[in-house]
């Protein structure tokens, strides 16, 4: 296991797991820094524009912290300059994540209202809703949504997804991130979720990967 290279200057004094947990990644803005960067390492600019609302001192500052403390690391670029990288111990974190994303659905069942959205952040979410969910053999589904298409892939290993523009499966699911997200969550039919959605190709794929079963 990785050790923390250093003790954040804030901290609860406690020694309790959750409580030394909070210690690094407790401040706002650093479990969406880690959301960002579970899907890939970016540049400071890109984390700017994902992230939307955060101040570039702020991320300056939260992303010093999180490398400080063995969470983040920079990396040489492909081309040029640096990039900032998940750990190996940073992207354990997937899973906590993936828990909250859980734990929220009561939260997002009221809808986007006037809140921001990336549609990038459905590839951290849809893993998380479709956890424990496996097909064989493997079922794909298309997923167009806000501009960006992305690949759900369920196989004998679990969900997973991938931003792919150039590699398109045979049935392509366009709606709104409400509708993908309801149908995932189990919180919404089938027949509600294609009522509100354009599937080009085979629906019942739809009904396989987001619901877990063909429809007749």
């Amino acid at each position: 296991m990785e050790k923390v290279k250093q003790t954040p200057s804030r901290s609860y004094g406690q020694y309790c797991g959750l409580a030394r947990t909070l210690d690094v990644v407790g401040d706002r803005w650093s479990l969406l820094i880690v959301r960002e960067l579970l899907l890939g390492p970016m540049r400071y600019g890109e984390l700017v524009a994902a992230l939307g609302g955060i101040a570039t001192n702020l991320l300056a500052d939260r992303l010093r912290s999180l490398e400080s403390c063995g969470v983040v690391e920079r990396r040489p670029g492909q081309t040029s300059g640096v990039v900032y990288a998940l750990t190996s111990w940073g992207s354990d974190l997937r899973e906590t994540i993936e828990s909250l994303i859980r734990w929220s659905f009561p939260l997002m069942v009221s809808g986007r209202g006037g809140d921001a959205f990336q549609p990038r952040w459905l590839a951290v979410a849809l893993p998380a809703l479709l956890r424990g969910r496996t097909a064989a053999p493997p079922t794909e589904l298309g997923i167009d949504v806000a501009d960006l298409f992305m690949t759900l892939r369920i196989d004998e290993h679990g969900p997973h997804v991938t931003i792919q523009p150039d590699r398109r499966p045979d049935t392509i699911l366009e709606a709104e991130p409400e509708v993908i997200l309801g149908l995932a969550a189990d919180a919404i039919s089938i027949d509600e979720a294609l009522g509100q959605a354009n599937v080009h190709g085979d629906p019942r794929v739809v009904s396989a990967v987001l619901t877990g079963h063909r429809s007749e």
